[in-house]
């Protein structure tokens, strides 16, 4: 029996509220950064043109180190494909960002995780709140309990596996975001 409570099940909420849901998570999640100032719906003027980006959080680590995340939100039905991710990448090179998230509503194609990876891009995968609470029954639950502290929202950390396997991670805390966000030197 499918979990009516799944991870995997489409959510009900405005592309706007999903943006703003987008920019509480990672306002809350910054606290343990020196500085963290997250903007939604920034416009970033460069050399080649103006940028319109979903959510951007600007991070000072190491008492002066800034990082610059770029943030997508992608609420709709159909899976997010490779030419997604590729554009957030061609963002982040262009604006001289330092990372780059998408946070979607929907699933990953196996080529956008792949790409993501290769790339150093988080693909964050929002679900209903409810999808956090499981229980073995055999006729599965009607109601949750009133008496839980059920989030909102759950957020899912998505990377490939192997096998064309994809390993799903819940980031019940600051701790697995941040560590997504963390900058890599590439060469």
């Amino acid at each position: 029996m499918l979990n009516q409570f799944g991870p995997f099940r489409s959510i009900d909420i405005t592309p706007e509220e999903f943006e703003k849901e987008t920019a509480r998570c990672l306002q809350e999640n910054g606290m343990k950064i020196t500085n963290c100032v997250v903007r939604h719906n920034e416009k970033i003027r460069v050399f080649d043109g103006n940028y319109q980006i979903d959510v951007t959080a600007r991070l000072e680590l190491f008492g002066g180190a800034e990082l610059l995340v770029l943030v997508e939100c992608k609420h709709q039905k159909n899976s997010i494909k490779r030419e997604i991710v590729q554009a957030l990448h061609d963002k982040i090179r262009s604006i001289g960002a330092h990372k780059g998230i998408i946070f979607s509503s929907s699933n990953f194609q196996k080529g956008a995780l792949e790409y993501a990876k290769a790339h150093g891009i988080a693909l964050v995968k929002v679900a209903d709140g409810k999808c956090t609470y499981e229980t073995r029954s055999l006729h599965g639950v009607e109601d949750i309990p009133s008496w839980l502290s059920i989030p909102k929202y759950a957020l899912y950390i998505m990377e490939p596996s192997g096998n064309n396997g994809i390993l799903v991670s819940l980031c019940s805390n600051s701790t697995k975001l941040l560590e997504k966000m963390k900058l890599e030197s590439r060469a």
